[in-house]
């Protein structure tokens, strides 16, 4: 990996954009927004075969093109002779541990699959040359081949071949239109879908000519190999109008030799993920029973390899298993749930029976289990950015740190004390939520309070590190963040207590954590401030309809006007989240958008929106910003160029939209 700084150019603008405070702030040693210019994380660790070493993926912020970086490490298994590998990423182990498979950039263009022999030669070679991006690349069980799923365009439709007038030699003609027929034909951080079905393909690791193993119309996703090699299992839907499914999936296996798919799972209700056992006899996955529920957390099933005898062996625990992985033996599967904002690991018996294999207040994701259950994963906290992590699943108390990211950006900062707090809103629900403090807080001192809310609707704050929330301390503000009820990780009732009620109560949730807040006394009352994306973005809108007591307010990629927004954002699904269609009886959609609520608006409210944004249109943005402006609303719109629904990438939009929030909330401070 090259050497990440900043270059003196871009520290000059560094220093021109941010204004000596922020560098005034820096030497008090406290986190600031130009430390995120060299950030890094650290994802994927995979362990060889034997256990003995450890590749992971490590991703940095590339100052220079404002995009992330990503590359593969090595090391042994007990942290020592940590090494850079090769650029790449989604590195696989072959079975035998001799080679690992990988992606990167390579030729004729895009992203190809290399095999780097791991011997003292270190032999890379580029095994595919594809017109398409692969992904989620395997070794079959004898290391033999790589399968991996592409992007197919379907055969071309004739019915839309038209004959144009003959061109005048040297003319300039626009080019064809975009023929659009799908029902769900463009998404965030893609823009218009490329014409196509995701399939699978298996390709010889000598790289001979990749063999295409499934057809028709139909996605095939997250596959893995019966240990057989025989077969591989997949998910997919492969029924007529599949893409007016709602919530609706199926596991199914296809032969390698012949290429019959069978279905493997048949009840209505949506089932992801299949992993095979080692031995090869059951499949674990996830799913649930068909409902209309707004939020269903899901269970973790296990049935026969021919898809016989299917049975639940975890119930709900807070969000959806992930991270299956089967235990050694075969008696079991350990997987990852994430519940009162924690993470941890958790292990079911293929009788039903459940326990937790790790407890504490953290974020810990557990990527691969090896031999003698010696497991790798990361671990976050409130204080701690995510690390590099080994532990004995028999003997989960015995944690070891093999590596800390962001060790040299955070040696001398000073952290805001986070404090977990639980208290009860109206119809006696109780919500979490967590108190950022500044560094250097002082209770006898009154501090402005910013409360952030989260995006989803049906999402979740945690334990885990957060860079957002730590420099707002570090600019002096308290900040309050909360999972209200709507939020995962707290059982089916409680996500699906906004059920064609959102935004409503989740409303008063928020404003009961920040009576929480102000009732301990070191809070200016004059000074809250409120802002929220995506989802929060809506309920930041609906709150300065609905009360007047924040200073000012910032609304990130909301959701204004449900009537336009259904119709326009990159999913069909949202129709399902009312009661009646909105040609049928408006009448809910009205009421449920803060547009409707703009005459009451006082607070000077700020929009803040990726101009690419396809999940939350910016023609949402823009109707509330002429209504706020109508209504003579203190308001501003900030377009962030090259900003999808994310508002955090490129890398440099995460830092303008810190300090624009920042910006707007000085801008109306009551001094």
């Amino acid at each position: 990996m090259k050497e990440r700084h900043i270059p003196a150019q871009l520290l000059f603008f560094v220093l021109l954009l941010f204004g000596s405070s922020t560098f005034a702030q820096q030497e008090k040693g406290w986190l600031t927004v130009d430390r995120y210019l060299s950030w890094e994380d650290v994802q994927n660790p995979q362990l060889s075969p034997d256990n003995k070493q450890i590749i992971y993926s490590r991703r940095w912020v590339d100052a220079v093109n404002d995009d992330w970086e990503t590359s593969l490490w090595i090391m042994n298994s007990d942290g020592t002779k940590n090494r850079f590998l090769v650029d790449g990423s989604s590195p696989k182990w072959s079975p035998d541990g001799t080679r690992i498979a990988f992606l990167a950039p390579g030729k004729p263009s895009g992203t190809q699959i290399f095999v780097r022999w791991m011997d003292a030669e270190g032999a890379v070679s580029q095994i595919s040359r594809l017109t398409d991006s692969p992904s989620n690349i395997a070794w079959s069980p004898d290391g033999s081949t790589i399968a991996f799923q592409m992007l197919v365009a379907p055969d071309e439709d004739s019915s839309w071949k038209i004959k144009m007038p003959p061109k005048p030699k040297e003319a300039n003609w626009t080019e064809n239109p975009t023929i659009i027929e799908r029902l769900n034909y463009r998404r965030d951080r893609v823009g218009y879908h490329a014409k196509g079905y995701r399939h699978i393909f298996l390709i010889p690791v000598d790289g001979s000519t990749p063999r295409r193993l499934t057809h028709g119309n139909w996605h095939h996703d997250s596959f893995k190999w019966m240990s057989n090699g025989k077969t591989i299992v997949f998910e997919s839907l492969r029924i007529k109008d599949a893409e007016y499914a709602w919530r609706e999936s199926e596991i199914y296996s296809v032969n390698i030799s012949s290429g019959k798919i069978s279905q493997l799972s048949k009840r209505k209700g949506p089932d992801h993920g299949p992993v095979p056992s080692p031995d090869g006899q059951y499949i674990a996955y996830t799913g649930h029973d068909w409902s209309d529920d707004s939020y269903i957390e899901e269970g973790l099933y296990i049935m026969k390899a021919d898809g016989s005898m299917p049975k639940k062996i975890a119930e709900e625990m807070g969000r959806r298993p992930s991270n299956l992985i089967w235990s050694e033996d075969g008696s079991g599967v350990y997987f990852t749930t994430a519940m009162n904002g924690t993470s941890n690991i958790y292990y079911a018996t293929l009788s039903g029976k459940t326990r937790p294999i790790t407890k504490g207040k953290h974020i810990l994701r557990i990527s691969d289990i090896g031999r003698r259950g010696l497991a790798v994963g990361t671990l976050s906290s409130s204080q701690v950015p995510k690390n590099l992590i080994s532990l004995n699943i028999r003997k989960p108390s015995q944690m070891q740190t093999l590596y800390v990211s962001n060790k040299t950006h955070l040696a001398e900062v000073k952290l805001g004390e986070v404090e977990e707090i639980w208290y009860k809103s109206v119809d006696d629900f109780r919500i979490q939520g967590w108190i950022v403090k500044p560094p250097n807080f002082t209770p006898s001192k009154k501090y402005p309070l910013i409360l952030r809310i989260h995006g989803g609707p049906h999402a979740m704050y945690n334990t885990g590190f957060d860079f957002k929330n730590q420099n707002h301390a570090a600019n002096g503000y308290v900040v309050l963040y909360t999972n209200p009820r709507g939020s995962s990780g707290y059982g089916s009732a409680f996500g699906n207590a906004i059920k064609n009620a959102y935004p409503d109560k989740d409303y008063d949730d928020l404003m009961a954590g920040v009576d929480e807040v102000i009732s301990r006394g070191y809070i200016d009352e004059k000074n809250l401030f409120v802002y929220g994306g995506s989802g929060g973005g809506v309920l930041t809108a609906w709150i300065v309809g609905h009360t007047d007591r924040f200073t000012a307010a910032v609304s990130k990629a909301p959701v204004i006007n449900w009537m336009s927004f259904v119709g326009t954002t990159d999913g069909s699904s949202w129709y399902y989240n009312f009661k009646k269609l909105p040609w049928e009886d408006p009448s809910e959609h009205l009421r449920r958008s803060p547009l409707m609520y703009v005459g009451n608006v006082s607070t000077p409210t700020m929009l803040m929106t990726g101009e690419k944004d396809l999940r939350t249109p910016m023609s949402q943005t823009e109707e509330f910003y002429q209504a706020l402006k109508f209504q003579k609303v203190p308001t501003a719109m900030i377009r962030l160029t090259d900003g999808w629904h994310s508002r955090s990438t490129p890398p440099t939009n995460f830092i303008r939209v810190q300090l624009y929030l920042r910006n707007w909330f000085e801008r109306f401070s009551v001094k």
